[in-house]
């Protein structure tokens, strides 16, 4: 079972920047999809970005595109989603997830598990 412990979360200014990295262990990293979801406070978890088990391709929401980009370190089993120009409803507890096999795209919550315990983004306006 693979493990997934989320960093770099915090407090920042609209127009401001975040990354988030994503740590895995426990399965093989290389070999899955991986994404980045979202849940604010009342509203339902909604697909951020993903990335297929290669890094050669990426989605995203188009609440994001332009602004958010997704990567991956396969050699240090991480995930990372660089987050520019935040705006005030991008405050929301962020999750990554690992693909639940390994397809190339994976968008839908029900494409991914397990998923990590998530971290916090709060923007400020």
């Amino acid at each position: 079972q693979v493990q997934l412990v989320e960093s770099g979360g915090g407090l920042v200014q609209a127009g401001g920047s975040l990354r988030l990295s994503c740590a895995a262990s426990g399965r093989t990293f290389s070999s899955y999809a991986m994404g980045w979801f979202r849940q604010a406070p009342g509203k339902e978890r909604e697909f951020v970005a993903a990335i297929s088990w290669s890094g050669g391709s990426t989605y995203y929401a188009d609440s994001v595109k332009g602004r958010f980009t997704i990567s991956r370190d396969n050699a240090k089993n991480t995930v990372y989603l660089q987050m520019n120009n935040l705006k005030a409803e991008g405050t929301a507890v962020y999750y990554c997830a690992a693909g639940i096999d390994g397809r190339i795209r994976a968008t839908m919550i029900w494409e991914f598990g397990p998923w990590g315990e998530g971290g916090q983004v709060t923007v400020s306006s």
